[in-house]
């Protein structure tokens, strides 16, 4: 999560990563890596085990597994973690070599050898799980494992942006004895190699405990760290306020933020750190319903839709309209949605309309999670609501759930529209755009846009420097605003909330957006 919006530089900087100097662990007994920390959130994990998660759940897997490479805070290209180094052994981006760090073991004493590495990545595709990060690997062939250290990825295609994908907690390493090589792990427990061991979790907590065989780049600042699950957000800033919690991230309203800057927020002895954000919101059209699937319906809501009057209303300010899938502040961004429908305009939406021959209301149901974005969700769907029905052209019925209900709803095609959210896999225009296109894809709903699937994203791919690639890029979000068949909405910062006494709030967040729990400490013990 977590600046994260630069672009990727040069080929060199691809072809070859390598180990970082300086970066060795705190000695056991120096004070500060002494302390406990706890940290409140709304975003609770939905799986334990890696290989069943491409959502929130990352938020902890970066904190207890390790993977080959990761994203130091502030770092716009992976560097080594689990790895010494890693690079592309051709010219054509099709063979990416890591040779391993001597020694490293899991937590259960088992090796984590080339043979753990492949066996990692080999178990996440024989188990395909429909909730799992598979389709991020589209681009791997097989793995080898050469030696005890050496691991060599045979790549379908080109694609420079692999190591952007080994970077993210995707990629997590686990124990062969532990992970089942066909099903997923159940027994609620965790086998990793990352800075922290879980040593306990119930769904109300997660309880981490710093892992003194940790080999990696983390400087890991405490001894322990409890991450606390709340429902609600304002019993979770509550206690923050009474002190019972260190740290908040993920869930705050615009209301809670505005508050926590205030005289108020400073009186409770509360500190606000803002990120830079790549976080989005979007809704998505489901094909199968009878009006999602019309062009001119979709058309008619983006026509419709005002992004300015939503933020400001629900967001105050906190936000800021989105008009591509990809956000502002990444290499390759454009506005194509204001390009195409310009400012709200219920007239243009029904001349839309009437041109296609629909002359009644449009009825569409929107679905949206109640507990993984924030308690601001409700508020952003009935903003929407209101929108559309004032326009005279639809009929709008909205519905909440829980995570877990909605994520199997929307992946079974059962809703016409829904609101998602965005974190990026690694700071890179691909990751907003290659995971929403083909037959299969991270929001249940086949999208065959064939241009950017079989053209673009490969001639894309090919390209080490990012930089070169906004030609293709700007074609790409071109076609997503010509087919709606996703609506952006808007992008907002990250904000961490922390007591006045916590340190490395500012540099907890990598620029996946994911939390660096290691990060944290108290300053009047430092």
């Amino acid at each position: 999560m977590f600046n994260r919006t630069r672009c990727l530089q040069t080929a060199a900087a691809l072809a070859s990563i390598s180990l970082l100097a300086g970066c060795g662990l705190l000695s056991e007994d120096d004070e500060k890596g002494n302390q406990k920390i706890v940290v409140g959130t709304t975003s609770k994990p939905t799986h334990l085990d890696p290989a069943a998660a491409w959502d929130g759940s990352w938020e902890l897997y970066r904190n207890i597994y390790q993977t080959l490479l990761s994203f130091p805070t502030g770092a716009a290209k992976p560097a080594p973690d689990a790895a010494q180094n890693c690079e592309f052994t051709d010219s054509g981006n099709e063979s990416y070599r890591c040779t391993l760090r001597k020694g490293l073991k899991f937590s259960n004493g088992e090796a984590l050898d080339a043979k753990a590495v492949k066996y990692s990545f080999d178990r996440i595709r024989t188990i395909a799980h429909k909730y799992g990060p598979k389709d991020l690997f589209g681009s791997l062939d097989k793995v080898e494992a050469s030696g005890d250290l050496t691991v060599v990825f045979h790549l379908k295609t080109p694609d420079a942006t692999f190591p952007f994908v080994l970077g993210s907690p995707a990629a997590s390493l686990v124990a062969p004895k532990d992970y089942p090589a066909d099903r997923l792990r159940t027994d609620g427990k965790v086998t990793g190699s990352g800075p922290y061991l879980l040593d306990g979790y119930d769904g109300k907590e997660a309880q981490l405990t710093r892992y003194s065989g940790y080999q990696g780049f983390a400087n890991i600042k405490n001894q322990s760290v409890t991450i606390r699950y709340f429902k609600d957000s304002d019993v979770m800033v509550e206690s923050l306020k009474k002190k019972d919690i260190d740290a908040i991230y993920r869930g705050l309203t615009a209301q809670e933020i505005q508050d926590l800057r205030s005289s108020a927020g400073r009186k409770a002895g509360v500190q606000l750190v803002d990120n830079v954000g790549q976080e989005i919101r979007y809704l998505v059209f489901n094909p199968a319903d009878p009006n999602s699937a019309k062009k001119e319906v979709r058309e008619a809501v983006a026509q419709v839709v005002d992004r300015g009057t939503l933020v400001s209303k629900v967001y105050q300010g906190m936000a800021e309209p989105l008009y591509s899938m990809v956000p502002k502040g990444l290499s390759g961004h454009k506005t194509p949605f204001y390009d195409r429908f310009g400012h709200p305009d219920a007239a243009k939406a029904k001349k839309i309309l009437r041109e296609a021959g629909i002359t009644d209301k449009v009825e569409l149901s929107m679905y949206y999670t109640t507990d993984r974005y924030g308690s601001s969700t409700a508020a952003e769907f009935a903003e929407l609501k209101r929108q559309l029905e004032a326009s005279g052209l639809f009929k709008v019925s909205l519905r909440g759930v829980p995570w877990t209900e909605f994520q199997a709803g929307y992946k079974n095609g059962e809703y016409p529209v829904f609101g998602r959210g965005w974190f990026p896999d690694f700071p890179d225009a691909d990751n907003f755009i290659a995971p929403f296109v083909g037959k299969e894809n991270a929001v249940g709903t086949p999208y065959e846009a064939k241009e950017i699937t079989d053209v673009l994203l490969p001639k894309s791919r090919r390209e080490s420097d990012r930089g070169a690639v906004d030609e293709q890029f700007a074609r790409a979000q071109e076609i997503l605003a010509e087919d709606v068949r996703l609506l952006p909405l808007w992008q907002g910062k990250l904000y961490v909330a922390a007591g006045e006494d916590i340190a490395g709030a500012e540099r907890a967040l990598d620029p996946q957006t994911v939390m660096q729990m290691w990060e944290l400490y108290r300053k009047t013990s430092w």
